[in-house]
């Protein structure tokens, strides 16, 4: 699993105002990172900067209490990149794989086959629904991952990172299965080894 900062942009940035206050928009970064320095690096010390971030993004995030199972998942409302809304709230009824990711993230394009293979497996049941969250992405390469693994579930961006903020999430992939009540009844921190898997935490919840 990979994990990730809900804002560290603004963080940076906060960090990079806060300590060139004094100098020229046209010339601050060049001053604070020393003259004559070239953008490749400033681009390496930007990476730098983020990496650090995200390492005490993380700690943090890994002293929080995490979302248990038995709980009643709180409902969200997802709009997807095709401008569907999605309440979760009107979804009683129905088993609910709940995944997040990222398009820079390796272990989701590991799992992200067995997933789309799963929801083509449970689609015409009719009680199983999978919605994939994006997280901390851009909507063109979101898109371009979800082309890339011809996902055909419901996608949408995880809009100030309200709904993975709600779920706790220290990072992706993680997926949680919700069952037809509304309680968390399994999570997947990381990726799924297989489709098997995938099966094995949804089927127990499914009625005759």
């Amino acid at each position: 699993m990979v994990e990730t900062p809900d804002r560290p942009i603004d963080n940076i940035h906060a960090t990079i105002n806060d300590t060139s206050t004094d100098a020229k928009a046209s010339g601050g970064l060049i001053r604070l990172f020393g003259k004559g320095v070239s953008p490749g690096a400033l681009l390496a010390w930007a990476g730098v900067l983020t990496l650090l971030v995200i390492t005490a993004y993380g700690l943090l995030r890994s002293r929080e209490e995490p979302f248990s199972i038995g709980q009643t998942v709180p409902t969200f409302v997802l709009t997807t990149f095709d401008g569907e809304q999605i309440d979760s709230g009107e979804l009683s009824g129905k088993v609910l794989v709940i995944n997040f990711w990222s398009s820079w993230c390796k272990p989701c394009e590991e799992e992200a086959p067995d997933l789309e293979e799963a929801w083509r497996y449970y689609q015409s049941r009719g009680d199983v629904l999978f919605i994939g969250i994006g997280y901390v992405d851009t909507r063109s390469e979101a898109l371009a991952y979800i082309n890339r693994f011809d996902i055909t579930y419901p996608n949408g961006p995880d809009q100030r990172q309200q709904i993975s903020n709600s779920f706790r999430t220290r990072g992706v992939p993680e997926t949680y299965i919700i069952d037809k009540n509304g309680v968390l009844a399994n999570a997947k921190i990381g990726p799924f080894r297989n489709l098997a898997e995938i099966k094995s935490m949804i089927e127990p919840l499914l009625w005759p």
